[in-house]
Parts: C-alpha cells; sequence; structure tokens
C-alpha cells in the first residue's frame, strides 16, 4: 500500500500523510480510552514485540514516519531496535526531549512523567536519543512547549538547539494545552529573528479541538513542517468514545471507522500535517489507515467543523481522562 507523500514544509525531509506515534507503544500506560484493554500482557518484551508488530504493520501500510520520546518509556529502544533489525533506511523519525519517564513501567504511578526544559536536560536526553537510535534523529522537538515552562527566554537551551541544527538536525517543537497558538506564535517569532531555526511543529488538532489551526497555518506559510497529534481526542472520537452520531453515520456512508473519519478529517486540512495515528495494535493501525482512502466532500467538512467545542472546555476534560 502507499500513502501520499509530501515534502516536510521547507526542511528537505519527506514524510507520509500518516504517521506512527509511539506513546502507546512504549510504556504500559497512556491517556488513551481503552488502552489498558488493548494491552493485555505488558511486560517489556510482550511490549516489545507489540511494538515491532504495529511497526511492521505501519510499514506495510505505507507509513515513513515514526515519531517518539525521551519520556515514551523504551519508545526510542523499539524504534532503534525495529530499524537496526528491518534494515529501513526510508523511515523518517521525529523524537521529543524535555519529558523524564518516572513510571517504573507501571500503570498507576502518581507521576508518569516530569517536564524540564533546562539545557541540562537537553543534553542528556539528545546523548540518550542518539545511543538509541544510533545517531540523531531526524527531527528534534521540545516537548510540550508552554508559555510558562520557560523554555522561550532560556537563552542557554536556545543555543544548544541551534548548534544541533548546525548538525542537520531539524529542530522544532510540540505545544499542548489551550495556549498552543500562543507558544506556536512566539516560536514564529524567534524564528525569524533568527534565534532558533525552528522548522517543525506537533500539536493537537482534532474535530472538537480546532483553535489552533490558524496557528499552523502560519507555521506552514513559514515553511514549516506540520505534525498533528491526538487526532482521535485520546479515544474520544472512536467507537469507544462518544462521538456524536452525525460522525456514526458519516462513517458508515463512507464504509470506514469514526477513527479513519477522524483522521481524513484532520489530513486534508490546509496546513497539510502528517497526522500521527497512535496505535497501540495492528487492528487499529490498519483501522486508521483507511483514512488515506476518506474523500470528504466541502458539505461534509462544514458539517464536521459544528463538532469544534470551546479550547478551554476540552484540555478541561483531556486533563480529567485517567492513564490506564
Amino acid at each position: 500500500m502507499a500513502l501520499p507523500t509530501r515534502e516536510y514544509g521547507t526542511t528537505g525531509l519527506t514524510t507520509t500523510s500518516i504517521g506512527l506515534g509511539m506513546a502507546a507503544l512504549g510504556r504500559p500506560g497512556y491517556i488513551n480510552v481503552g488502552h489498558h484493554d488493548d494491552l493485555g500482557d505488558t511486560s517489556v518484551e510482550a511490549m516489545r514485540a507489540r511494538a515491532c508488530d504495529v511497526l511492521n504493520a505501519a510499514y506495510a501500510g505505507g507509513v515513513r514516519h515514526v515519531d517518539t520520546a525521551r519520556s515514551y518509556g523504551r519508545g526510542e529502544e523499539f524504534v532503534g531496535d525495529w530499524l537496526r533489525e528491518q534494515g529501513h533506511q526510508d523511515v523518517l523519525v521525529s523524537s521529543k526531549w524535555g519529558y523524564t519517564y518516572t513510571a517504573d513501567w507501571t500503570v498507576d504511578a502518581d507521576v508518569h512523567e516530569v517536564k524540564n526544559h533546562s539545557v541540562g536536560t537537553f543534553r542528556r536526553q539528545i546523548a540518550e536519543s542518539r545511543r538509541f537510535l544510533d545517531g540523531n534523529p531526524h527531527i528534534y522537538q521540545i516537548h510540550s512547549a508552554t508559555m510558562d515552562s520557560g523554555i522561550f527566554g532560556d537563552r542557554d537551551t536556545l543555543t544548544a538547539l541551534s548548534e544541533l541544527a548546525e548538525e542537520g538536525v531539524v529542530i522544532g517543537l510540540s505545544v499542548s494545552g489551550p495556549g498552543q497558538s500562543e507558544a506556536i506564535r512566539r516560536a514564529l517569532e524567534l524564528s525569524a529573528a533568527g534565534d532558533v531555526p525552528f522548522a517543525s511543529i506537533q500539536a493537537t488538532w482534532n474535530l472538537y479541538e480546532t483553535a489552533v489551526g490558524e496557528a499552523l497555518l502560519a507555521a506552514k506559510d513559514a515553511g514549516w513542517g506540520v505534525i498533528i497529534k491526538e487526532a482521535l481526542a485520546n479515544g474520544l472520537l472512536t467507537s469507544r468514545g462518544d462521538a456524536p452520531e452525525i460522525l456514526t453515520q458519516m462513517a458508515a456512508k463512507h464504509q470506514v471507522g469514526i477513527d479513519a473519519l477522524a483522521m481524513a478529517a484532520a489530513s486534508v486540512q490546509p496546513f497539510t500535517p502528517t497526522v500521527l495515528s497512535g496505535a497501540a495494535v495492528t487492528e487499529h493501525l490498519t483501522a486508521n489507515l483507511q483514512a488515506s482512502q476518506v474523500s470528504l466532500s466541502e458539505q461534509e467538512l462544514s458539517t464536521l467543523r459544528t463538532l469544534s467545542v470551546d479550547s478551554s472546555d476540552y484540555w478541561k476534560r483531556r486533563g480529567e481522562l485517567a492513564w490506564s
């Protein structure tokens, strides 16, 4: 199967319309409806085998972009092992730094990850990423850069990121929360001023949370590559969630699941993103990949736009979801 490919902004990299995110594959706990029920055995070796199965299915399905992070448990390790075992040279790997995984391979940990955007954390984590991935990832992103994290005013860390860019790594950031747009626009200002050469953005956009769309379009217009995470709203936009009946009807019309419909809607946004599948099992990945076969009419897209909710309300509800 071939997925639509596109240039990743003006970075010189090439990506596919759908990528695979490792958040639900690299650790036994994640914020996703029904995640624990999918996994069953959560031993390290069982998780490693499952990650390999999903990665193989993604590659066979045409996916050529894998996204991971230092805080995704053993996500980078699993990706690196898989790449070495399979010998794939055509997979774009993006990773993230700034959170440290602290759950000790449990689901019921009080704290699953600790955020720190200091230059010390960056230097430690880029060394770890290089070790697991046998070198630099193609894209290295600040994980959940927010206006209150201090990263945008941290001259030492921004300088370190600029130095990494000189090695040929595309520097990016991921954003989260109701302040996504503000963080993106601040990063665009820093990049335009020459303070740090940001060229990649990963953000949450889905049928419920659309507020970041204009900022993502501004990033795309600046030549940045765009990655969409949580296109299924952590499982809420699936048959397991509480998706409205209109989605069920529209999905049935296109002979796909709600998940594929939601991902298809994300993929046709004007900021031309790579939309990440967060599948933890091959069956869900296969269903997600059907998004590439869905062609939505303008009338359907107009109907889907009515599902958007207030951004603050969306993030409040997301914050109430449990790790499982």
